[in-house]
């Protein structure tokens, strides 16, 4: 069976290193998978009184409903997860029974400072929790966004992350069929 992920950043810099990491992410990608790229660039926070969704909002929630699974790739901020990821969940799960999210199986990895990510990828764990979401257990990536494992570009270098990078990639393709079976 084929499978489509969608890969999803919380981080809107040109040079993240987070987009680096979903860049590392779908050139792994095993056989039988592709993935795509939403950006959040243009994506206005959830308003409960806008009565019709934005077009960019709507371009990324068929993103999401057209894959099988998600990568989401987000910075820490504050010890919690980036506001524009938390956003893109917010109008995701606002559709009629969470049809967008639940059930859906997703891995998690992210670029940030010396405990890469961690604490923002338990505060994310919490939230697929009320969404329905599936996400992936191991391997885990926490990557130091500000280490020599990414170049000026924020492309991934380090080539231990980007083995760990694939082997996730793999396990979530495997994650992916299980559920769906």
């Amino acid at each position: 069976m084929s499978l489509k992920y969608l890969g999803i950043t919380g981080s809107l810099r040109q040079k993240s290193t987070n987009k680096g990491l979903l860049r590392a992410a779908a050139a792994s990608l095993p056989d039988g998978v592709v993935m795509d790229t939403a950006d959040l660039s243009d994506i206005p926070f959830y308003n409960a009184d806008l009565t019709e969704k934005p077009a960019a909002v709507q371009r990324v929630l068929a993103q999401i409903g057209a894959a099988d699974a998600l990568v989401l790739a987000g910075p820490e901020y504050n010890y919690s997860l980036s506001p524009a990821l938390k956003n893109i969940l917010d109008w995701a799960s606002r559709e009629k029974d969470n049809l967008l999210l639940a059930g859906k199986p997703l891995a998690i990895m992210g670029a940030g400072g010396g405990m890469g990510t961690s604490r923002a990828q338990h505060h994310l764990r919490q939230v697929c929790v009320c969404l329905d979401l599936h996400p992936l257990n191991k391997p885990e990536v926490f990557a130091n966004a500000f280490s020599a494992s990414f170049d000026a570009d924020g492309n991934l270098t380090d080539e231990r992350l980007l083995k760990l990078i694939a082997e996730q990639m793999q396990a979530l393709a495997a994650w992916t069929r299980r559920l769906k079976a």
